[in-house]
């Protein structure tokens, strides 16, 4: 097991690798001149945009051979340094990206966790019944609530929950964020599970859908195998039949999605995080691609290596899982 462990750790540690030269190629080498991220073509005459662009460029390390550049920024990385955002150029202000991911990824973290638990909440038991009651009008429900979490965009069901039970029934607050620990007027688990309850929704509600259809097939694949048919001939009760040998094989592919829907649930994030007004890495990615100073290098490529890492964290976590879920894994 330890062998097993130490491989999946060094794998996590190399892809980590991999993303740091890809994104450092993607944002700084494929461009042709990244500087002019930075610099506003017509913002200045060309005598005055020239000297902008060599200021740019010296700035960005981008006039230095590719070697010495990769490798200042990977100092930077392991450093913890993700360097200043552009909008220094624009006001006196000098944010570092680290206390912007600071800030932002509290707020996205609590709409993937509470999202998450309530898509599981409701995807586990709802893909079960289907399975344990294959054609039945349950069923047909449950399909009819698949296709509809399936077909509807999350902005859509966004607006909605927004227009209805923040503009029109005033139950809930129609946006923003409170930190879940603060002194401030805005603060508290109360106040900030309030502001949560219609992003947790809309970005379950797809997720709730294809988690549903999920378990059912699983469910129903591991109901006709012949350890369930040996279990149940030798009398043991339903309830330890579906906890200890469905159930738990039955999770296998579920616990893989998690793992792989991180990078489709930040897509889906971004969408949340706009309509609801939430500061996360999502909105923090839109306002780095269309600020008023350029392109936000540091800004973008920071949310690219933290949503990246994060990834990689997780799915880390999950292949650690697998040798709780199956101790077959122990041996490969």
């Amino acid at each position: 097991m330890l062998v097993y462990i130490v491989r999946r750790v060094l794998w996590a540690v190399f892809l980590c690798f991999v993303l740091t030269v890809v994104t450092y190629l993607i944002f700084f080498q494929i461009p042709a001149d990244p500087a002019r991220y930075l610099v506003q073509a017509q913002a200045s005459p060309a005598s005055d945009l020239s000297l902008q662009l060599e200021a740019a460029r010296k700035e960005l390390g981008v006039d230095k051979p590719i070697y010495v550049q990769y490798g200042r920024f990977l100092k930077r990385i392991v450093r913890l340094d993700l360097g200043t955002s552009y909008s220094r150029f624009r006001t006196r202000d000098e944010r570092s990206v680290n206390d912007m991911l600071k800030e932002a990824a509290p707020v996205t973290i609590s709409l993937f966790f509470g999202a998450t638990l309530i898509y599981l909440l409701i995807a586990l038991p709802l893909g079960t019944l289907g399975a344990l009651y294959p054609g039945s009008h349950l069923d047909r429900l449950i399909l009819i609530f698949v296709l509809l979490g399936i077909s509807a965009h999350p902005l859509i069901v966004g607006f909605f929950l927004r227009q209805t039970f923040a503009y029109k029934w005033r139950i809930l607050p129609y946006g923003g964020y409170c930190p879940l620990v603060g002194e401030t007027a805005c603060g508290g688990p109360v106040d900030w599970a309030q502001h949560l309850v219609l992003p947790w929704v809309t970005f379950a509600f797809l997720f709730a859908a294809l988690y549903t259809r999920m378990t059912r097939a699983g469910v129903l694949e591991v109901l006709a195998e012949h350890w369930v048919r040996t279990a149940r001939a030798k009398g043991a009760a339903e309830q330890r039949v579906m906890r200890a040998h469905v159930l738990r094989n039955a999770m296998l592919p579920i616990v893989t999605m998690i793992g792989m829907d991180l990078g489709f649930g930040f897509a889906s994030a971004i969408f949340v995080e706009q309509v609801f007004g939430l500061p996360g890495l999502g909105s923090m990615a839109i306002t780095a691609l269309r600020g008023s100073v350029g392109f936000d290098l540091p800004a973008i490529t920071g949310v690219v290596l933290a949503v990246s890492f994060a990834i990689v964290v997780i799915n880390l976590f999950v292949d650690l899982l697998y040798v709780w879920l199956d101790p077959r894994i122990r041996m490969y």
